[in-house]
């Protein structure tokens, strides 16, 4: 029987398992170090907040992988051997495959501080980072003040989850502006208030010097490289970006990049090697898409794509119409399409934000055309496939802006902003009601 094993039980391995399941009686192998089971990554913040137990985050039961004949091995694979088909576990314990899936994510940058080793640093990624929080930073007498280097999603979380506990933290972000290598100025600026309302020192414009040392080997403060300040601390969570978990694969002989090098169907330089999710880097990225993408549906999709070759229907993959979200303390945010810091030649950002600070949108358009395309929303929900299908039908802003009320997510419920939005920008054309 041809065995399939998968290296990573994220989102990208288990759908791949779960299509491939469902399309054949391969046998199919899951293995990771991590965890038993598949558990919901993102959620990883709400067991620290007593919102969820780790039980919750799973959305199988335990029984649900017997039940569907795929085997779990809870093990780390220390090197991979394609021309033999053959994984090498940390133990010196082997395995052989028939085809191999390799779906191991990512892991927190670090970039070569001093320090950056120490007791008491750490970065949030594993569900061992989660572990290793709550010996760190179990609550504001353990941990008197946590330093967080980074001004990406993951230290947003940091910081939410630290607050909860009442831990002070400091946030140390080198733009000038809470992901402004991201967001447009006003929907940054937007941000940075709304975490310092929350109580969190947040320092814009600055680098992280080095971590100082206690004489137990333990983090007990950093140096700010532009102004030399000394910030005492207890916990320093390093949240500057992740890059591929692929450094077992070096000596592999499958060819590497900044993650595994994959072409449009998820294949390797071995033909019955794939990779997918957060480790793979796609040589032919669809438009504006970035060549590794961290992102969770991104994950299950390859996964879905790649269960189709394997069981014999070769299939490209083909993401569709960007689109994420993430959640900024209590305000959440969702983007469809492309809008980027700065409108790039040819393009145009209609901005609109409500008095409140809580709530704001920027449209990106062509100039010209006046084709949309993108959206980022701040504190409303509007619906996906709405947009999804606009920019499918390439539809023009003003198409767009007319019918912003279709896109609202729940008009029973909350309160409708499309009236001011639209007067908004009545008002800086002088068009007349």
């Amino acid at each position: 029987m041809e065995h399939i094993a998968i290296i990573g039980n994220g989102i990208a391995g288990v759908t791949a398992a779960r299509h491939i399941r469902k399309l054949s009686d391969k046998k199919i192998t899951i293995i990771s170090g991590e965890t038993d089971h598949f558990f919901s990554r993102t959620a990883l913040m709400y067991i620290y907040m007593g919102h969820m137990k780790y039980e919750h985050t799973k959305p199988y039961e335990d029984w649900f992988w017997e039940k569907n004949r795929i085997e779990l091995k809870k093990a780390w694979v220390s090197k991979v051997t394609p021309e033999e088909n053959k994984l090498t576990f940390a133990t010196g314990e082997t395995m052989h495959y028939d085809q191999l899936i390799i779906a191991t994510g990512s892991k927190p940058n670090k970039f070569g501080w001093p320090g950056q080793d120490l007791k008491g640093v750490q970065g949030l990624y594993s569900k061992q980072d989660l572990d290793l929080l709550e010996e760190n930073a179990p609550n504001n007498k353990i941990c008197k003040r946590a330093v967080i280097v980074g001004g990406g999603l993951i230290g947003i979380e940091l910081a939410e989850m630290l607050s909860t506990r009442k831990i002070p933290v400091t946030f140390l972000v080198r733009e000038k502006d809470f992901w402004g290598n991201v967001l447009p100025e006003p929907n940054a600026k937007l941000i940075n208030n709304h975490i310092k309302e929350h109580h969190i020192d947040l320092r814009l414009g600055v680098n992280l010097k080095e971590i100082l040392s206690d004489a137990n080997g333990r983090a007990r403060a950093v140096i700010i490289s532009e102004t030399g300040e000394e910030i005492p601390c207890d916990l320093v969570g390093l949240t500057a970006g992740v890059n591929p978990n692929i450094d077992f694969l070096k000596d592999s002989g499958i060819e590497l990049g900044r993650g595994v090098k994959v072409n449009r169907f998820l294949e390797t330089n071995f033909e019955n090697v794939f990779a997918l999710g957060d480790c793979a880097e796609h040589q032919e990225p669809t438009g504006e898409r970035r060549s590794v993408e961290a992102v969770w549906y991104t994950g299950r999709m390859m996964g879905e794509v790649v269960a189709q070759t394997i069981c014999g229907n070769k299939t490209a993959y083909k993401p569709g119409h960007w689109f994420n979200s993430a959640k900024f303390f209590d305000i959440e945010y969702q983007t469809y399409g492309w809008v980027f810091p700065q409108p790039r030649e040819g393009e145009n950002h209609f901005h609109w934000q409500h008095p409140d600070g809580k709530k704001c949108i920027t449209i990106n358009f062509n100039s010209q055309s006046r084709k949309f395309l993108g959206i980022n929303t701040f504190g409303i929900r509007m619906r996906h496939e709405v947009f999804d299908r606009w920019l499918s039908e390439e539809r023009t802003f003003d198409e767009v802006l007319e019918n912003l009320e279709q896109a609202h997510f729940d008009p029973e419920f909350y309160k409708r902003y499309e009236k001011d939005i639209k007067q908004k920008y009545k008002t800086e054309h002088k068009i007349n009601a």
